[in-house]
């Protein structure tokens, strides 16, 4: 299992714009650049991140890319989310109707136990931790 290259991809932005100061701007050109994202990929992105309400774009002169919160009000999960959906191990954890075996399923409950895991780890990671790790 992985994550898609798209929300790898959309974690690194997030995390460099992170890091920059409260005020500051991004040109997606430079997110584009130094976190070696093609930059065509990176406008899907930053668009979706917009969406969502993880990032505020403007154009212009004094345009670019700043978060929409604050690095403690955005988690792993939020960005992995909105790019890829709801995390789902396998489709019975989310549907329970889609196992063959029901309730006789020994699998089921480990696959539950391991995507909340999972879910809890990035939910409770805020983008404020890459903040002040080099």
């Amino acid at each position: 299992m992985q994550i898609t290259r798209q929300a790898d991809y959309a974690i690194r932005a997030v995390m460099y714009i992170s890091k920059l100061s409260p005020n500051e701007r991004a040109a997606t050109s430079q997110i584009a650049q130094e976190q070696h994202i093609p930059p065509s990929f990176l406008a899907k992105i930053i668009s979706q991140l917009s969406i969502a309400g993880l990032l505020q774009t403007s154009r212009g002169a004094r345009g670019g890319v700043t978060l929409a919160k604050s690095p403690e009000e955005i988690t792993l999960l939020d960005v992995v989310e909105a790019i890829d959906g709801p995390i789902a191990l396998n489709e019975c954890v989310n549907d329970e109707g889609a196992c063959h075996f029901g309730d006789e399923c020994r699998l089921r409950s480990i696959w539950c136990d391991a995507q909340e895991d999972l879910v809890q780890r990035l939910k409770g990671t805020s983008f404020a931790r890459f903040i002040t790790e080099s």
